[in-house]
């Protein structure tokens, strides 16, 4: 989640005034205090998933009034300029405290009525540099190359102003273990060096690259309740085995004489109606890398990639009061049948930009947590 204090939190579950604000900015700023141009908002949303590599999308209607491009350089041409958008809460003395929804680089402008009628705007968050920016030629890393040397050279090829910032700078400076070479597809290599590091990988509120593990969902960071004082607008669920398995098989294996590596991880819980060699089977998806050198680091790959996929079975989605501090793969409790709680992890959520309307998300329940290796 998000940081914000406990009054913003306590104020959602009440009578409160939203606000929301958006700057065009030129690119490479990172923080929540960027400098650049406000625009006025009319309508927008922000649209984010945990399953994408684009995790964070923006549409957003603007008051076009003398904002339509002439020139190059001009404020909203799509060549580089990013939107930095923000949701927050008035408080009654004046004091606003606002939540950062990220930067998102201009993809396109539409006026449907020139000179001066609302500009729609679609803007995509910084991922989509590395995306896009496919390699021109092969480039080989060495077996000794860090994880994290890897990652700076790929990634400030493609967005040189980036920031990145891992979680645990022993994995960050253990070597790849492997010779290895990119062929084109920058993102997708970047991708599977971190999937196998047992590890996701985002641009967050911040604009900073994120590095890090799946957080914790131990305690859930908001409850969705019903009722006074609750935030629940409406709720729906359901249940379906479709595309749901209960074990990854993790295997890397190179053209050196290192020994192929392994790792299997299932649902290991005794009750879990998804566990592994009960009734649900034994259905699992496998993921290879050349850059899994050892068992233990495609059991840690495996492991994570089963993380992302337990409680997929069964799913709510909601309508709620807008808490724009909620992330893709938090945790959240979920009042259901009168009263009960279940935690559910976020996977997607739809953040409106004007202060009447609902905020949407889907999760799956995180109830079938126990792991185990084979």
């Amino acid at each position: 989640m998000r940081p914000v204090s406990d009054k913003f939190l306590r104020t959602l579950t009440g009578s409160h005034t939203a606000v929301v604000r958006a700057w065009v900015v030129t690119p490479g700023q990172t923080g929540v205090t960027p400098i650049g141009t406000e625009v006025r908002i009319i309508d927008g949303e922000v649209r984010l998933d945990s399953g994408q590599a684009l995790r964070s999308q923006l549409s957003l209607e603007i008051d076009g009034t003398g904002l339509w491009p002439q020139y190059g350089s001009d404020l909203l041409t799509p060549y580089g300029n990013e939107v930095f958008v923000e949701r927050g809460i008035a408080y009654g003395n004046g004091a606003v405290e606002w939540v950062s929804l990220g930067y998102h680089r201009i993809n396109t402008i539409e006026q449907d009525v020139p000179p001066n009628g609302p500009i729609e705007v679609t803007a995509v968050d910084r991922m989509a540099a590395i995306v896009d920016s496919k390699l021109t030629s092969p480039v080989q890393f060495g077996a000794a190359r860090t994880n994290a040397s890897v990652v700076a050279q790929l990634v400030t090829e493609a967005y040189p102003a980036a920031v990145i910032e891992w979680d645990e700078p022993t994995v960050a400076n253990a070597p790849i273990g492997r010779t290895v070479a990119v062929e084109e597809d920058r993102y997708g290599f970047v991708d599977e060096l971190i999937t196998g590091l047992g590890k996701r990988w985002y641009f967050d509120h911040r604009g900073v690259l994120k590095i890090s593990d799946l957080p914790s969902t131990a305690t859930p960071v908001w409850t969705v309740a019903q009722g006074e004082g609750g935030v629940l607008v409406e709720a729906s669920r359901s249940l379906s085995r479709v595309g749901t398995y209960n074990g990854v098989l993790a295997k890397g294996e190179g053209l050196d004489t290192t020994a192929p590596a392994r790792g299997l991880a299932v649902d290991a819980g005794a009750t879990s109606p998804t566990r592994w060699g009960g009734p649900f089977g034994r259905v699992h998806r496998t993921f290879s890398s050349p850059l899994l050198t050892s068992n233990a680091a495609a059991t840690a790959a495996a492991r994570t990639l089963l993380k992302r996929a337990l409680g997929l079975p069964y799913n709510v989605d909601f309508r709620s009061i807008v808490n724009p501090a909620i992330e893709p793969d938090d945790p959240v409790a979920i009042e259901v049948d009168g009263g009960q709680t279940e935690t559910h992890v976020i996977d997607t959520l739809t953040i409106p930009l004007t202060v009447d309307e609902s905020m949407q998300a889907t999760t799956r329940e995180q109830t079938l947590i126990t792991i185990g290796e084979t």
